[in-house]
């Protein structure tokens, strides 16, 4: 039997040789190589066009067979569970609920349908608010393919169930495997190059060698989430000396920026392999990491801050003052922190396209591997990134008022909802301040001394 195993081993190890080749070719030829010279040879846009046309193929074919079927193919869709009213003072609600029995030029007093007033909110908070569900997925009103992104999934043809399988089999069969050698490669060359700048004692030629290698490593990155980004603007682009402040959808936020520029990063010193990235980089480029005991002393952290954007040679800073990650649909509260060091701010919107892929980490539910997985395992990343005027603090104007000056423009151009609230209320119950100013509210309308 030798005469016969010698062969068919040697035909097995030459094919496996041969798909390795091809493997490495066609990974360094179309992918490594436009990353490190920074040009694209349209593919991704291609296979983005092919996907929507597949996705409305897909979507008419349900439409057709849950018609024919008499069966209802999505969730109703709604932004709201109850239909709420336009907000208006508290004053005015009171007096409409109230009704016109009384004098409304009458003396101000407690009556029982204020009662009700306060059940009724509550009820709607209970049920609709505005809060919770920006910690959940967005439902998407059509069928991407994707079992976990619809509601009401089921196998309407047979046509229908044989692409959804040939789906399955190209993205984990070819592109999950794909994706994982970009990203183990960005990875790699990340640390090992920037770990080799640490030792170049000339400062300026380090720093211009680590923005070369950041861009590069990133766009390899990108192109591991066969991330299809669209800029504008670009003339708003963060300068040195400045702090870029976007909105907070996922981690993926990082690789979104810098593939279109140098930034330096802040954060919280970690352990595994996010430390030793951390670690690294900082060797090459000057981030800024606080210990765990660091990050509460406000001082510490305003101080680190201001020295480095004093310093115009060093790249701008990013930051997420949400502090943690939405769904996209809005903006919420941020931290007055970065907005309290006399420098220019520079507001990015990002915007992901929700029928690619989910982008929104929930990080209460999925922890960053499985979350990675995910996002590899998705059709594609696709997102607009709108780069805002500076802004800076006016004459007057405090910190907070600076933040939601800023976070108001971030939410008006990402087309999504501009929310008061702190997104710290994930994990967190809502502040007894929040509750007092309801109670303050309505003392001054018993007093008579809050206007309409």
């Amino acid at each position: 039997m030798a005469w016969f195993t010698i062969p068919v081993e040697n035909l097995l190890c030459r094919c496996l040789c041969v798909f390795i080749t091809a493997w490495l070719t066609l990974l360094i030829v179309f992918i490594i190589v436009p990353a490190v010279l920074g040009i694209s040879f349209g593919i991704r846009r291609l296979y983005m066009r092919t996907l929507l046309k597949i996705f409305e193929w897909a979507t008419s074919r349900m439409e057709i067979g849950a018609k024919e079927k008499n069966q209802q193919l999505y969730k109703p869709y709604s932004n709201g569970i109850i239909a709420k009213k336009p907000p208006t003072s508290l004053q005015q609600e009171l007096q409409e609920l109230r009704g016109s029995a009384r004098c409304p030029h009458s003396e101000p007093q407690f009556e029982m349908a204020d009662i009700f007033f306060f059940c009724r909110r509550g009820v709607e908070s209970i049920l609709d608010d505005e809060v919770t569900k920006r910690f959940s997925s967005q439902e998407l009103d059509s069928w991407n393919l994707l079992t976990r992104s619809n509601y009401n999934f089921r196998h309407i043809s047979l046509r229908l169930t044989v692409i959804w399988g040939l789906g399955v089999l190209v993205r984990y069969g070819v592109l999950l495997p794909l994706r994982v050698t970009l990203a183990v490669t960005g990875i790699g060359l990340l640390v090992a190059l920037t770990t080799l700048l640490g030792f170049l004692p000339n400062r300026e030629l380090r720093f211009y060698l680590s923005e070369k290698i950041h861009l590069m490593c990133h766009r390899i990155c990108v192109r591991a989430l066969t991330a299809i980004i669209t800029y504008h603007n670009r003339e708003n682009k963060p300068k040195n000396g400045g702090i870029c402040v976007s909105n907070h959808t996922t981690p993926i936020d990082v690789i979104i920026l810098a593939n279109d520029g140098f930034y330096s990063m802040v954060g919280q010193v970690h352990g595994g392999l996010m430390g030793m990235m951390q670690r690294a980089m900082v060797k090459s480029s000057p981030h800024i990491w606080f210990e765990r005991s660091e990050v509460k002393d406000r001082h510490l952290v305003a101080k680190r801050l201001s020295d480095h954007v004093a310093d115009k040679t060093k790249q701008p800073i990013l930051i997420f003052p949400e502090g943690t990650c939405i769904n996209n649909t809005s903006v919420m509260m941020f931290k007055k922190g970065s907005f309290e060091i006399a420098c220019t701010v520079y507001p990015v919107a990002i915007k992901y396209d929700p029928r690619f892929g989910d982008a929104f980490w929930n990080s209460s539910k999925f922890g960053m591997v499985y979350y990675l997985l995910r996002m590899m395992s998705s059709w594609a990343v696709v997102c607009s990134v709108w780069y805002l005027p500076p802004m800076n603090r006016e004459e007057g104007e405090d910190a907070v008022q600076f933040a939601n000056r800023v976070k108001a423009a971030i939410a008006e151009q990402g087309g999504m909802v501009d929310l008061i609230w702190d997104g710290g209320l994930k994990r967190a119950k809502v502040k007894d301040v929040f509750k007092e100013e309801q109670q303050k509210l309505y003392s001054k309308v018993l007093l008579g001394s809050l206007s309409v």
